[in-house]
């Protein structure tokens, strides 16, 4: 005869798995030597570390995990690690285009050059107003202007004798009018003492003259005329040629003045072919446009632009630091991509290339860029901003004015910049799904999955990291340091938070934030080192500070408002354990659970289900539990009953199946007629062949119902029963733990249902499991009879036995 599998009654040990503190190796963390490796995520580590090592395109990475397991913290310190290890990338600088004033030019320089080119630029500017001005102010370069003119004049004046000789010849007069020159015919005539004279023709002698001698004269006026002409073209031409010797002479003075300077300047910075070139442009417009110089120099307040004379340092990299590492925590379109500026100026929007403002992907360029996955899918067009730069390796500054307004306006269109950036991108792995799935680009793009754990492996070498770990926070933080049954208690309670006893969990901005409590209460009782009480107090405290629903939902039970049973015996009544989830705190919370039977052909009725107040999880449940009920009962006979099951005084929402094998035994007790304890509270859910399964916040259901029977009065026969694979999940609370190891509490295990009934009833399974069958086979023939007796009558009423 084989022996009858029973609960598990579980000993103290069971309940929390307690770090060694002997094995722990030290006295305090002031002794522990400083963590060099980050705790509990190799998977991770090693994924950063090879896309670090990949330089080819799209082998970007993607570090997914959940907020506060140092992910972002982890990543940021590793990039600047290996930032320090590159060279630093060039400075960028945008210049004004002489030849196209609408796109700035830009221009890369060695780093750390870019700001020292702008302040050159700025006292370059000053030297060449003084310079220039000093340079047209000297005699020289007025005695050779006059000196030009004054042989402009000789030639013009010998021309216009030429002219009026040659006209003479031909019996003309040449006279300047306000209209121009004009020929006056001449008659040669003897004078008073004989000597021959020419006289003006007036206007009625020539008249008077017959019409062939007018044709005559005219015939020569042309000749004259054209004469004229040819000469007045000369002397444009002469005018022309001394304003160009003029501006040459102006030139020559300007350059001589200004190149020693500006030479200067480019054995400083003409690092580049376009550097140099743009220098060269700078210095024909300078020469070109001297007298601004010159006239900024005699009047100081003269409103003159000398913009396009200087440098805008569009991103500047310090030599000494290596390679740029950028966390842009606010990555809208514009903090990514840059942007070009106005100003307002009398009701006008104006701008020009100094107004070019540097986003995240020019300040990255040459290092690495880390940004949030969420932030830049919220904010409009970033995520397309960043991929437009991963795929054409270059970025453009573009208003998104010009791309989605209304009315195209005309702006600045700076020449775009080559990009060579790794983008480190922080997300979590539902986003990380959603990218891959909605976005085919994505995979292209980030090759290399960092993935960090919420928790690691508990063994005796992660203990001692995280004991690290906890010196390494205490100095970071400026805190007291632990002693060993302090970092003991730590671990402990991180395994608690994994809610594994063999887990640590990995989310350390939490552990972080436990370490700083634990300091600050020590630090409040003027302890000079943290323990485990002060730990304790930490964890109690912040519970305190989050527990008010709790507390609630606590005094009505004991006001009598909530009514939950934890002592005597109740037939189809049971105590069911669920969690309630706040985002920052979880606690356990019983509920009564009640079942009547009754004959009929409804089945079992789930009452938050006919009013729609359940989850599909838990409605699955429900029907695995039918499915039981007919593979244990109806398989000779059909499964006849009426069932109905609710969770009293529950008036939200119900999901989950961890309830399904509480409502189980509810609906044997009520079937079988054989009492339940109500001092035993149950949580587990149930398979279709009546095998117990786990179930998640185990903890917190048993510390849950404790809290209740602790009010009512422990009475040494109350406990929780608990599937047996979730054994491994106990880190209970000391107080528990406390009333357990004095036999005033009991925590079961059970791996089936026959195990669970027996132990809420005292009762041999086999022995309910009959009572439930002969309860089913007399409804059943009870219902049959009904049935014939119906027919009978109906047999009757007809007659003759027709329809």
């Amino acid at each position: 005869m084989t022996k009858r599998a029973a609960a598990q009654q579980l000993p103290v040990e069971k309940l929390r798995k307690k770090t060694d503190i002997d094995a722990l190796g030290f006295s305090t963390t002031e002794e522990i030597s400083k963590l060099d490796e980050f705790v509990g995520q190799k998977r991770a580590v090693s994924a950063i570390s090879f896309g670090l090592e990949v330089e080819s395109k799209g082998y970007n990475i993607f570090v997914l995990g959940n907020p506060g397991s140092g992910r972002t913290t982890y990543s940021l310190e590793r990039l600047r690690t290996a930032a320090k290890k590159r060279p630093a990338p060039d400075d960028w600088v945008y210049v004004y285009n002489f030849d196209d004033p609408g796109q700035p030019l830009a221009v890369n320089l060695p780093a750390g050059k870019g700001k020292a080119l702008g302040t050159a630029f700025e006292e370059l500017l000053e030297e060449l107003k003084v310079s220039i001005s000093k340079a047209f102010e000297k005699s020289q370069y007025e005695d050779a202007k006059a000196q030009l003119v004054k042989e402009f004049q000789e030639e013009v004046n010998q021309l216009m004798e030429d002219v009026k000789s040659w006209a003479a010849e031909n019996e003309f007069a040449l006279k300047r009018t306000p209209q121009g020159f004009v020929n006056i015919p001449l008659k040669e005539e003897e004078g008073e003492n004989g000597e021959k004279i020419k006289r003006e023709i007036q206007q009625e002698e020539f008249e008077s003259l017959s019409e062939e001698e007018q044709k005559k004269w005219q015939k020569k006026s042309e000749e004259v005329s054209q004469k004229t002409l040819d000469t007045l073209r000369k002397i444009r031409d002469l005018e022309k040629g001394l304003k160009e010797r003029i501006v040459k002479l102006e030139a020559e003075i300007c350059r001589n003045a200004i190149t020693p300077y500006l030479q200067d300047v480019k054995e400083k910075f003409g690092t580049t072919d376009m550097l140099c070139a743009w220098i060269d442009k700078l210095t024909e417009d300078i020469i070109e446009n001297f007298s601004i110089f010159v006239a900024a120099a005699k009047d100081e307040t003269a409103e003159i632009d000398f913009t396009r004379y200087t440098v805008n340092v569009f991103v500047c990299n310090d030599p000494g630091d290596g390679a740029p590492v950028i966390w842009e925590t606010n990555p809208t379109y514009y903090n990514l991509s840059g942007k070009v500026e106005y100003e307002s100026r009398q009701g006008y929007l104006y701008t020009d290339f100094r107004k070019i403002v540097s986003g995240a992907f020019q300040k990255a360029n040459g290092g690495f860029l880390v940004i949030d996955a969420e932030k830049v899918l919220l904010n409009f067009m970033s995520w397309e901003a960043l991929k437009r730069v991963l795929r054409t390796g270059e970025a453009n500054i573009e208003n998104l004015g010009e791309q989605y307004g209304a009315v195209p306006v005309a702006s600045l269109r700076p020449q775009p910049i080559p990009i060579n950036l790794k983008v480190v991108m922080v997300g979590t792995p539902y986003l990380y799904a959603l990218l891959q799935y909605y976005d085919p680009e994505f995979q292209k793009m980030f090759k290399i999955k960092a993935d960090f754990d919420t928790d690691m492996k508990r063994t005796p070498e992660t203990e001692k990291q995280m004991a690290q770990f906890v010196a390494a926070c205490v100095c970071r933080e400026s805190g007291l340091h632990f002693d060993a049954s302090g970092v003991a208690e730590v671990i402990d309670w991180s395994c608690r938070f994994a809610e594994e006893q063999d887990r640590i969990s990995t989310e350390f901005n939490r552990i972080t934030e436990m370490i700083v409590e634990a300091s600050a209460w020590a630090k409040a009782e003027q302890a000079s080192i943290v323990n485990r009480d002060h730990v304790r107090k930490a964890v109690e405290e912040k519970k305190f500070r989050s527990n008010l629903i709790q507390e609630r939902i606590a005094r009505a039970f004991e006001d009598g408002v909530i009514r939950i049973d934890t002592q005597g015996e109740v037939v189809g009544q049971i105590n069911g354990l669920s969690v309630v989830d706040l985002m920052d705190y979880r606690f356990g919370h019983p509920s009564r659970i009640t079942a009547n039977v009754f004959m009929g052909q409804e089945g079992v009725v789930n009452i938050e289900r006919e009013v729609k107040m359940t989850g599909p999880i838990h409605n699955k449940g429900l029907l695995i539990l039918t499915s039981y009920l007919g593979r244990t009962y109806a398989q000779d006979m059909p499964l006849s009953l009426s069932a109905h099951l609710t969770f009293e005084q529950t008036y939200g929402g119900i999901d989950g199946d961890s309830a399904s094998s509480t409502e189980l035994y509810c609906l044997l007790s009520a079937l079988s007629g054989v009492p339940l304890k109500q001092g035993i509270a149950v949580t587990g859910s149930v398979d279709q062949f009546g095998n117990i399964q786990p179930i998640g916040g185990v903890n917190e259901k048993i510390e849950g119902f404790f809290q209740y029977c602790e009010h009512g009065g422990l009475t040494g026969k109350q406990g929780v029963l608990i599937p047996v694979q979730n054994i491994r999940h106990l880190m209970l609370e000391q107080k528990v733990i406390d009333a357990v190891s004095e036999g005033k509490f009991t925590v079961w295990a059970v791996s089936t249902i026959d195990e669970g009934i027996e132990a809420l009833t005292g009762t041999a399974a086999s022995t309910i499991h009959r009572k439930v069958k002969n309860r089913l086979k007399k409804w059943m023939k009870e219902a049959g009879k009904l049935k014939k007796k119906y027919n009978v009558r109906q047999e009757e009423d007809n007659g003759d036995g027709s329809e």
